[in-house]
């Protein structure tokens, strides 16, 4: 009996160790690395123990034929070093820690597993160099150690990961050059960031063979000095190319991709020069100096030259003469002008009369219209040249439907502000537009009107309303727009007042629309004809289409208000030109900022009351603003006790704080619990976007790189 017991006793023994011991070698090596963890405060790797034959169940750990090829364990807030061991997985192909807490060095080791194709690491602490077996990942197709600690030069060995398509290593402390080679060798990028490093030396030339780039390749931020490669023309014309605050010099090549770039792409280099920045290179401040034109009174004229050099310069009529010429010319003009006005008041003395329904925009019909015409059609090139233009101006090829036809459709009030009335008209084939009466005062500024109209005319993009025609006399001016359904972002997001109930909108729906809105915003940019600013972004000028598109609507309508003679409460949206700023700024630019500021800080970026010229980091911090009261649900202020303080500030101060998350989401969110990861991805955009110092906010087309990083959503 006793030896019975003893058997037993052995068996047990030994059925524990068979238990202990079977766990394959892979998952050996996977504990190892758990070891080197000191933190998991949400218990990510609470399965992974001894007691599986395989680690192809645990979080985090994908298999293919029992074989460990992905650990991805993202944002969990883990905090160690990391183990080498993960070097020893053979089939390993991705690694994802991102948004952890790892620290140390990135060990050499682990790039013994020389099928990995993906690395990612950003949002940890590591530090020291990228070792230089990095070369030895032969597929490497991404590798992403943004927002680490990472210093010291590239190594050389880097240039043998040709398969790289995504190289990210933006926000270290890298210096020295890249490596010679770099690009020839590494010509399959699509997506290259070296912002915010120390990288210095000159930009290698054989960049320009990344014919395969897309989306921005960022410079940025770094020491790189010398020249701009002439050759950096001969990427891909949609790149757009971001070599801000660095120590470049010399003149800005003018070819390819560098073609049209507006000067956010070059500023914070005092030692560029050229278009498209304002200060001119000392070779084309010569060419335009005046002693470089010949014919003028202090030089001397070649013989031969041109008669009017010789009748000012020469023998010809004395200054006296020329000046007397010049006056009597100026007088005659006066009085002609003086006498046709007159004539025109007398002749097209027009009596305005409203409509029916007293929506007052079915004017100038029937009698009185002609009565009013000054002008046949064949007196002069186009009716739209005429200051009383009495017909609709198309803007699009496919408009079919003229004025008596919009005038007799059915016309319903959308909303009033402080720059005119919008009507919903429907006309008779059912064709539903949106038409915007501006005003009914002013007609001395047609031409001025006319030159900016058709310039929003042209701007085709799906996140942005498109404005079809236009209609202009003395006393009525509309705007003639593509009718969007359903309503406003402002609404989407808070209801209609006066509503108890509405349908929120869902996380991968509020996604969707930031992306619409980003690349609204990057056409408006980058690619109008002069690189916009939209000045007035809100989500009440956000429309949403049939399937819920976001549409950027309002685009340089306070500037057409002004222009047509009414008299709006704010400038609702500056349409200015990158390429085409004054050099200085009128009292009643300072005045119209402030009142814009003033009107509507909520979500205006704080340097508008010092900084009368907009720029497009102002649409950046409004945008910023907008994915806050998405992503937190509540509006641009925010009451806290008795006080009300700005949304931005409130954010800060719940960051700050430490506040769990479901204190600062819209809680109509709480359903969409899964999707955290990406929320906060979000947030950390939003933030980046409401700096308070211009220069730290990202441009938008970083902010939108950075949201098509999130997957695509679908309801």
């Amino acid at each position: 009996m006793l030896a019975f017991a003893y058997f037993l006793i052995l068996l047990l023994c030994n059925c524990g160790n068979v238990l202990v011991y079977s766990l394959n070698d892979e998952g050996h090596t996977l504990l190892s690395f758990k070891q080197s963890i000191k933190e998991d405060p949400e218990g990510s790797l609470n399965n992974w123990n001894y007691t599986d034959e395989t680690p192809c169940s645990w979080n985090g750990i994908t298999c293919k034929e029992q074989r460990v090829i992905s650990v991805s364990i993202p944002n969990k807030k883990l905090s160690g070093f990391l183990s080498s061991s993960l070097g020893s997985l053979s089939e390993l192909r991705h690694v994802n820690l991102r948004n952890n807490k790892f620290s140390g060095s990135l060990p050499s080791g682990l790039f013994k597993a020389q099928g990995m194709q993906s690395l990612v690491l950003y949002g940890n602490s590591l530090s020291g160099s990228l070792p230089f077996e990095i070369g030895n990942l032969n597929f490497l197709q991404a590798l992403d150690l943004s927002e680490n600690f990472f210093n010291g030069s590239l190594p050389t060995s880097l240039i043998q990961c040709k398969r790289l398509r995504t190289l990210d290593l933006s926000q270290n402390k890298f210096s020295g050059s890249l490596p010679s080679g770099f690009g020839k060798n590494l010509v399959l990028l699509e997506k290259l960031d070296l912002s915010y490093n120390n990288f210095s030396s000159s930009i290698p030339s054989d960049l320009g063979n990344l014919s395969n780039l897309q989306g921005t390749v960022d410079l940025s931020h770094n020491m790189f000095n010398g020249s701009i490669p002439s050759s950096l023309g001969n990427l891909p014309e949609k790149v757009y190319i971001d070599l801000t605050h660095n120590n470049l010099s010399g003149q800005i090549p003018q070819n390819g991709a560098l073609i049209n770039r507006g000067p956010t792409a070059f500023i914070g280099n005092p030692g560029l020069c050229g278009p498209p920045l304002k200060n001119l290179c000392s070779s084309d401040s010569e060419a335009s100096s005046p002693s470089s034109f010949p014919f003028l009174p202090s030089n001397n004229p070649p013989q031969g030259g041109d008669s009017v050099g010789k009748v000012i310069g020469g023998q010809g009529l004395s200054k006296t003469a020329v000046i007397a010429i010049i006056v009597s010319d100026v007088i005659g003009i006066c009085v002609i002008g003086l006498l046709f006005s007159y004539c025109y008041s007398r002749v097209c003395s027009c009596g305005k009369r409203k409509d029916e329904n007293g929506y007052g925009f079915d004017q100038k019909r029937g009698k009185g219209r002609k009565e009013c015409l000054c002008f046949r059609k064949d007196e002069s090139e186009t009716l739209s040249e005429n200051i009383e233009q009495y017909d609709l101006v198309p803007l699009d090829a496919q408009v079919a439907f003229d004025l008596d036809e919009l005038l007799k459709a059915s016309a319903f009030v959308l909303g009033k502000s402080g720059i005119g009335i919008v009507y919903k008209v429907v006309l008779e084939d059912g064709l539903t537009l949106a038409v915007r009466r501006l005003g009914e005062g002013g007609s001395q500024r047609f031409k001025e009107f006319q030159t900016e109209v058709e310039a929003i005319g042209k701007l085709r993009h799906p996140n942005i309303v498109t404005l079809r025609a236009y209609y202009w006399s003395v006393d009525e001016k509309l705007l003639i727009y593509d009718f969007i359904p359903n309503g406003n972002l402002a609404t989407a997001i808070h209801g209609k007042p006066g509503l108890v109930s509405f349908t929120p909108l869902s996380w991968s729906m509020r996604v969707n629309i930031m992306k619409g809105v980003a690349k609204g915003l990057v056409y408006l940019h980058e690619f109008s004809p002069k690189k916009y600013v939209h000045g007035d972004l809100k989500p009440s000028n956000i429309l949403l289409g049939h399937d819920m598109e976001p549409k950027i609507s309002d685009f340089g309508l306070g500037r057409l208000a002004n222009i047509a003679g009414g008299s709006p409460t704010l400038q609702s949206s500056r349409m200015v030109s990158e390429q085409h700023r004054q050099p200085s700024s009128t009292p009643s630019e300072v005045a119209t900022a402030a009142s814009a500021a003033a009107f509507g800080s909520n979500y205006q970026a704080p340097e508008v009351l010092k900084v009368v010229k907009p720029s497009q980091k102002w649409d950046v911090y409004s945008y910023g603003v907008i994915l806050l009261e998405m992503i937190t649900g509540r509006t641009p202020l925010v009451q806290v006790g008795n006080s009300e303080i700005d949304l931005v500030h409130w954010m800060q101060l719940c960051i700050e704080e430490k506040k769990p998350l479901s204190d600062v989401l819209d809680p109509h969110l709480a359903q969409d619990a899964e999707k955290e990861e990406e929320m906060i991805a979000v947030l950390k955009i939003a933030m980046a976007c409401t700096q308070s110092s211009p220069e730290r906010r990202p441009t938008i087309r970083h902010v939108s790189d950075a949201l098509e990083r999130l997957p695509v959503l679908s309801d």
